[in-house]
């Protein structure tokens, strides 16, 4: 199904006329003709704010471009199955027993293997054959890349004071003392920024996750900043309200 049908299916069968769907997400009805007519498709905030409206993925608004599996278990995700942010925002990387409220819920493959051995086995599959399995393929999946490739869980608290001492020396006026950063997945974080030479560009990965936060100016402004980091960089911005007018700080290689 095409993104034009599936925002038309959405809207009716939540009652929405153009109008009111236009008003919920901040566009003009010509806007949402245009989409469902299939001349556009909504930007990237756009999709997010219909994402939490209609309560389905960013990957079901645009028509299931890629099969969507977890990136801790490996089980395909369901938009009924995808994680949710603290904020209710979906995550669709992991499915709701891997991530909930903004946290991890496996720390040790071993763990999550057993899990899974108790609930995939069958006649059909021995548990021997499903614990084989799962070793096999968990490693290749992004969540088990990056836990391995710092160490676990102790290796990885490590990195994330690391990341926070990072941020804290780069003395950034009217930012606060960073305490904590939590996992954030590059879709929801990927902000365009103008250049100095006008040019927008974007310096995340839509489906990599990062490590970060918001935290609100000490300049008692409305705009927050907005931090992310990995392996390689670390970023800080500002921005407004749900991202708008984003100024990019620093982007510093580690």
């Amino acid at each position: 199904m095409d993104t034009k049908d599936v925002i038309f299916e959405l809207r009716t069968k939540n009652g929405f006329s153009q109008d009111e769907l236009a008003e919920k997400v901040f566009v003009t009805r010509q806007a949402v003709s245009r989409w469902e007519n299939g001349e556009t498709v909504p930007n990237t905030e756009t999709l997010k704010m219909l994402s939490n409206l209609f309560d389905v993925s960013i990957n079901t608004l645009l028509g299931s471009p890629r099969k969507l599996i977890c990136q801790c278990c490996g089980m395909p995700l369901e938009d009924s199955d995808i994680s949710r942010e603290k904020d209710g925002v979906l995550n669709e990387e992991y499915c709701k027993w891997c991530y909930a409220d903004g946290e991890y819920m496996y720390h040790d493959m071993d763990e999550l293997i057993e899990v899974c051995v108790k609930s995939m086995s069958n006649e059909h599959f021995s548990s021997e054959q499903v614990r084989e399995y799962m070793k096999n393929m968990l490693p290749s999946l992004n969540y088990w890349k990056k836990y391995l490739n710092i160490g676990g869980k102790e290796k990885f608290d490590e990195f994330k004071q690391k990341i926070i001492d990072e941020f804290n020396e780069l003395h950034i006026e009217g930012m606060p003392e960073v305490t904590s950063v939590n996992a954030l997945v590059g879709n929801f974080i990927n902000l365009e920024y103008r250049l100095p030479n006008g040019k927008l560009v974007k310096f995340l990965d839509d489906r990599a996750t990062y490590l970060g936060t918001q935290l609100e100016s000490e300049f008692g402004d409305e705009r927050c900043f907005g931090l992310a980091a990995n392996m390689d960089f670390l970023l800080v911005c500002t921005y407004e309200k749900d991202g708008a007018n984003p100024e990019l700080v620093i982007y510093k290689k580690r």
